[in-house]
């Protein structure tokens, strides 16, 4: 999925919780898929566990502003 900084600082604190929730919904689905050896491409995890560091970093921001 791969998000832009860029792209989430333009989004709300709302958005980007929401965007939070798939994230997490996605990295689950990942694992499971990795714990049942049906996942081919590891670095997904990777990715994914990046993107929530990222929305979870412009999010914190977007409360402290407020």
């Amino acid at each position: 999925m791969k998000a832009k900084m860029s792209e989430l600082r333009a989004k709300n604190p709302d958005q980007l919780q929401q965007e939070l929730l798939e994230l997490l919904k996605a990295q689950f689905g990942l694992r499971m898929q990795h714990a049942t050896q049906q996942l081919g491409n590891t670095n997904q995890l990777r990715n994914v566990r990046r993107d929530i560091a990222r929305t979870k970093t412009i999010l914190s921001q977007k409360v402290k502003q407020s």
